[in-house]
């Protein structure tokens, strides 16, 4: 993306050019949701045996392949030139995000489903088997000699999961925060903030499954801290942004007074994020299983930060430095 700069600014004549779109923030959020579930089932499969994990939870990572794909086809949408997408993997640049983002990407892919197939069951593993057998005997030999790989190298496998994941919560923040001409956008608190928040999403998301009590209070109680950190990350991001030069001062006006101000308060920080940190601190006194309204409200709150940030940024450039009212 290439962006020019003028000293020269005419509400009327120059208007606010967006060159991202929804389609963006979404795969934003779903790469975060993906983020969080490879990172937090790839530590519970090096903490705990399989007798120790519900049926839901031991299916639950056939999502993430699922997850992704609609998020590589929203972000497929948004580009100009969908049918050069390709090219991306012609080339490895060490210095591009998105460089680095399109490979971890297809790292993603048998990463997870590696994981995916660790976790599931013996008797749906041995039910998939028979039925390839019926059909084409060489992929059910295949699936055998993988399956068999997957069990010998668990821990391994566990371990690429959490190292992917973690790369790919960190890229989706890295990705805006990289980009200079956005002041809003250039802060290195990003990167952990969209990790943090991908873990968040990730548990608000599994908690939507029938789990067992015991994974649902230790997902919950996750959740808690990662809510609360989330919070910290966003209040050192916006000091950061008021306590800097003219341009970024003016970038911290748009959440914090002006067009995006209520939207950014009321559906990221309060319903998002103080809300369901509220509600399951009140379910963890009472001795209440956690339900699933604060896992919603997590989720909306991710969904609602990733949308706000992206249109935000676009919203005040450098050229705007002056319009700074603090």
């Amino acid at each position: 993306m290439q962006e020019l700069t003028t000293t020269r600014a005419n509400a009327l004549v120059d208007p606010v050019l967006h060159i991202w779109h929804g389609e963006v923030a979404a795969y934003l959020f779903l790469g975060g949701v993906v983020a969080g579930i490879m990172v937090l089932v790839g530590l519970s499969l090096l903490q705990r045996d399989d007798g120790g994990r519900s049926r839901h939870l031991a299916l639950l990572p056939w999502s993430v392949p699922v997850l992704l794909s609609l998020g590589m086809l929203f972000l497929w949408m948004d580009l100009e030139n969908r049918w050069n997408a390709f090219r991306f993997y012609l080339v490895f640049r060490p210095t591009s995000p998105m460089s680095w983002g399109a490979w971890i990407l297809i790292l993603v892919y048998p990463a997870s489903l590696a994981l995916a197939w660790r976790t599931t069951p013996a008797a749906i593993r041995e039910a998939v088997r028979a039925r390839i057998a019926r059909w084409w005997e060489p992929g059910e030999r295949a699936l055998v000699g993988m399956g068999g790989w997957v069990d010998r190298h668990s821990r391994a496998v566990a371990w690429t999961n959490v190292i992917a994941g973690a790369g790919l919560g960190m890229y989706t923040g890295m990705l805006l925060g990289t980009l200079a001409s956005r002041p809003l956008w250039n802060s290195a608190i990003l990167g952990p903030l969209f990790l943090t928040s991908g873990l968040s999403t990730g548990a608000a998301y599994m908690l939507l499954y029938r789990l067992g009590d015991g994974e649902r209070i230790r997902l919950a109680r996750l959740d808690m801290g990662l809510i609360a950190v989330e919070l910290a990350l966003i209040a050192v991001w916006l000091i950061g942004l008021a306590s800097g030069g003219s341009a970024t001062r003016a970038a911290a006006w748009v959440l914090l007074g002006g067009p995006y101000t209520t939207a950014f308060w009321l559906l990221v920080v309060g319903f998002g994020l103080t809300a369901p940190l509220l509600a399951e601190w009140m379910e963890r006194r009472g001795g209440h299983v956690p339900g699933r309204l604060a896992a919603v409200m997590v989720l909306a709150g991710g969904l609602a930060l990733r949308w706000i940030i992206v249109f935000a940024g676009q919203h005040v450039g450098w050229s705007e430095a002056g319009v700074a009212l603090f």
